[in-house]
């Protein structure tokens, strides 16, 4: 039994380096565990167990920790297709359908994600949840012009959202230059139909929502890993 919260969450990152191999475009997600794969990718690299490797980073912060570890970095220019990416998620629930972007990078995340063969996520067991939104808000991701009536268009549909701001009280803004709205809505019973009505609305650049697009989550709980395959 590990009580440790860090050390699951170390077991389930370096869990999913397995799926690395040399010569791999791997791209490189958001999140506290997804940081231990980065290390152990760099220290195959310095051992020269992986060579070959070119990562793609999904944030600005995510590819200074990739350079400090030693792993180097590519594009989706020059790499259109990624052959596996590591990332993290907030919530997950039995389908594998995930709710991002508490890091505030979730666009190049979707981004990154839908140019993947095999996207992997590591989370840690208080991540798992039954119904999506049980205990964590959706991120949207706005454009700056004109989120007040966008904030009043999402409480019409049944969202209570908070403007994103850092510590200093201004507006969160995104690599990408938006604004990210957290919207409590409750377990989100319909993430399809929810997925659909957000992407209809003008000024919404991108939710947080990513629906059928994990192949596999690795979860580490205290009596060890286990692994769950998208069918």
């Amino acid at each position: 039994m590990v009580d440790d919260r860090n050390t699951l969450k170390k077991m389930a990152g370096e869990k999913a380096v397995e799926y690395i191999e040399s010569g791999m475009v791997v791209g490189l997600g958001f999140g506290s565990t997804v940081i231990h794969s980065f290390r152990l990718i760099g220290e195959l690299i310095r051992r020269g167990e992986l060579e070959g490797i070119q990562a793609i980073p999904t944030a600005d912060l995510i590819a200074d920790e990739a350079r400090r570890a030693g792993i180097p970095l590519t594009s989706l220019e020059e790499h259109p297709r990624i052959d596996v990416t590591i990332d993290g998620a907030d919530e997950v629930d039995p389908e594998l359908n995930l709710i991002k972007g508490g890091g505030g990078a979730l666009l190049r995340e979707k981004i990154v994600a839908q140019a993947t063969t095999l996207n992997i996520i590591v989370v840690d067991e208080q991540k798992f949840s039954p119904v999506l939104g049980t205990n964590y808000d959706l991120p949207i991701e706005i454009v700056p012009f004109g989120w007040r009536p966008l904030e009043e268009y999402l409480r019409s549909i049944g969202a209570e959202p908070q403007l994103r701001t850092k510590a200093d009280g201004k507006s969160f803004v995104t690599d990408s230059g938006n604004f990210i709205l957290d919207c409590h809505f409750g377990t989100i019973d319909d993430p399809y139909a929810l997925s659909a009505e957000l992407k209809s609305r003008a000024g919404i650049v991108e939710h947080g929502l990513f629906l059928d697009l994990a192949s596999e989550v690795i979860i580490a709980a205290g009596d060890g890993i286990r692994s769950l395959k998208r069918n």
